[in-house]
């Protein structure tokens, strides 16, 4: 009796377990829908030492001299002291900031004269140094050639050298014999030895042969760049970008496109020409801004990455709350309008012929134009009014310029004068959200009306993990990337944010990015790396997936609800015949799944199986253990109808 129910519950188990399989069937012949072909880009703003200490090469850190502090007589009513520069012998020498010199900024040519602020340094005593320690070190690697630049006056030459900070080792050295008493700009070159190991562990020292009088100006150091760009920026994080197949570059952000008020926005004609004359400003997140990346380095870096410019426009709104509205806006439209020029401009117009003249003769690919930058949080309700000034003088000039809107068609005309009159092309969508409600919002787009305006999801992440991501983090990204491309005729563009982070201790304002890095070395998150799976493999048609049986766990968030375990999108190359199917297991249960291939005229049995895991949702890398979480290849054979057993934590694209 007992053996009969023991079977008879066995088979009703197993029937259960059969009716249960899960399955996804991809409609192959059905695939109409177009891909966007900007679906994939970079989002950057001026956080986290994106840029100064990041991106940006120049090694030194307050190179101009802007940022001060307070000398120990705090009565005194001027900053004197600059800061990150230190004194060797504060005893017998002594230095302090003098305020809006005139140096030449044009290579001591003898024409338009600069203002900037000047080092001045008095020493009783030779061999007095001041040493620069850079953002958090200096990267040295050996055969590394660095070159350098400063401005300078005094009485005799100066060692220049890169040192270790013990002071022990010196890795290269060189003498400035061009010191006279008027401003000279003088270039230096290191050259560090085949032998030497690679370390942080470095300052930058300018010693002063002999007493007297000195002064300096824009003290800058660069290692090796991408391409060799002259003022350029960092291999290894160029590198790591382009792998990710990125097709857009958003910028200038993000708040740094605002600033805090509005003689802190980004002002796009104080970042072009001659570096050494950019007058800098303060940054949203707490650092100053050289502004050696300017508008035209923005515009190269997209270049070198494969991608096209999507250019954001300040539209008089600031973080504090201030904004302009009526015709005060007029100067700031004209900005826009000229910076669009700046980029696709030729040589007859005025803004063309400036960027022909900084270096760049070929106008940019452009396509996008972001007014503002999340203008949901203008309480004032402005937005609608600046929207429609910025948008009616764009498209008046460039009608095949797509706009973009900060806020949802439906803010814009509830606030609006006249509602009717608002237009729409493309709205930005943020979302910042934790794993459980990624899972939650995997099929948003899926649901929207298809008659609205076309979206641009501009910032975006699973936010678990710091400084960058685990591995969490990035099933929440890949659970949501499979909604953004199953509806990517909807969703024209989207972007990761933040991209960059310096893991050094003090530089991180915002936890959870994407690509970490000190002044020596850099990794990619779990999450950079399912960016890098998803982007690269991607077709321009995507393919319908019918479901069925997907299983359910139950969420531990204060909700408590159910989420699924699978998530899956599918695309196909049109031209190559390649099928993409993504497929994500959030879960610690391993999950087989049925394929079947409908409509496919022709299978290739032949398949490869890129897969991204961790038995622990929690793991991730570190810039110590920069590659414990990365993607593994691997063949398969597919066929019509054909099983795959998903990994725990597992993120698994099949390339048939």
């Amino acid at each position: 009796m007992m053996n009969k129910m023991l079977l008879s519950a066995f088979m009703s188990v197993l029937a259960i377990s059969m009716s249960a399989q899960t399955k996804l069937t991809l409609n192959v012949n059905e695939a109409s829908k177009t891909v966007s072909p900007t679906l994939y880009g970079l989002m950057t703003e001026e956080i986290n030492y994106s840029y100064e200490g990041g991106l940006y090469a120049q090694l030194l850190r307050n190179p101009s001299f802007k940022e001060t502090t307070l000398p120990k007589q705090a009565f005194h009513p001027i900053p004197t002291q600059p800061k990150y520069w230190e004194m060797s012998d504060t005893v017998n020498a002594s230095m302090s900031i003098v305020y809006n010199v005139p140096i030449n900024l044009t290579y001591n040519k003898g024409v338009d004269k600069g203002y900037t602020n000047t080092l001045r340094v008095t020493t009783k005593v030779p061999n007095v140094s001041v040493i620069n320690r850079g953002f958090w070190g200096i990267g040295v690697n050996p055969n590394a050639v660095f070159n350098g630049s400063l401005y300078v006056k005094g009485n005799s030459p100066l060692t220049l050298s890169l040192e270790s900070t013990d002071g022990k080792t010196v890795y290269a050295k060189t003498l400035l014999e061009q010191v006279s008493a008027d401003w000279n700009k003088v270039h230096f070159s290191f050259i560090i030895g085949k032998k030497v190991a690679s370390t942080k562990d470095v300052c930058f020292r300018i010693t002063f042969n002999e007493a007297g009088d000195y002064s300096l100006a824009n003290v800058k150091l660069f290692p090796p760049t991408f391409n060799n760009r002259q003022n350029g920026l960092r291999p290894d994080l160029m590198t790591m970008m382009r792998a990710m197949n990125p097709k857009f570059l958003r910028f200038p952000g993000g708040n740094y496109l605002e600033g805090n008020k509005f003689s802190e926005h980004f002002d796009w004609k104080k970042t072009i020409g001659d570096p050494d004359a950019r007058p800098g400003h303060f940054s949203p997140w707490g650092y100053w801004s050289t502004d050696g990346m300017g508008l035209l380095e923005f515009m190269q870096w997209a270049e070198d990455v494969g991608a096209e410019p999507l250019l954001a426009v300040f539209a008089g709104y600031t973080l504090d709350g201030d904004y302009i509205v009526g015709d005060a806006l007029e100067p700031y439209i004209k900005d826009a309008l000229d910076e669009i020029e700046y980029v696709i401009g030729d040589a007859t117009t005025k803004w063309g012929a400036q960027r022909i003249k900084d270096g760049h003769p070929e106008p940019f690919p452009l396509h996008y134009i972001e007014i503002g930058n999340e203008d949901f949080f203008d309480v004032s309700g402005s937005y609608s009014e600046r929207y429609q000034r910025f948008y009616d003088a764009i498209k008046a000039r460039y009608p095949q310029l797509q706009l973009i809107s900060t806020i949802d068609g439906y803010a814009l005309r509830t606030n609006a004068v006249n509602p009717d009159k608002i237009r729409l092309d493309i709205v930005d969508e943020h979302y910042y959200r934790d794993a459980n409600e990624m899972y939650r919002q995997a099929y948003q787009y899926d649901k929207y009306d298809r008659k609205g305006p076309k979206i641009f999801c501009g910032e975006w992440a699973t936010r678990e993990g710091k400084p960058t991501t685990n591995m969490n983090a990035a099933l929440g990204d890949a659970a949501w990337m499979t909604c953004l491309e199953r509806n990517s005729d909807l969703v024209i563009a989207s972007c990761y944010a933040p991209l960059f982070v310096n893991v050094s201790k003090g530089a991180m304002q915002w936890e959870s990015d994407l690509i970490g890095y000190d002044a020596h070395t850099a990794y990619g998150s779990p999450s950079y790396y399912a960016q890098v799976m998803f982007s690269k493999y991607l077709g321009d048609k995507i393919v319908p997936v019918e479901s069925s049986n997907i299983p359910t766990f139950q969420l531990t968030d204060k909700q408590g609800d159910t989420a699924q375990q699978i998530y899956y999108s599918a695309t196909k190359d049109s031209k190559s015949g390649h099928l993409y199917l993504k497929i994500v297991n959030v879960t610690a249960n391993a999950n087989n799944v049925e394929i079947a291939l409908r409509g496919a005229s022709k299978i290739d049995g032949k398949a490869q199986r890129i897969e991204l895991k961790s038995d622990d949702s929690a793991a991730t890398n570190t810039i110590d253990n920069p590659r414990q979480i990365t993607p593994v290849k691997s063949a398969f054979k597919v066929k019509n109808d054909f099983n795959i057993t998903l990994a725990p934590h597992s993120i698994t694209i099949l390339e048939m």
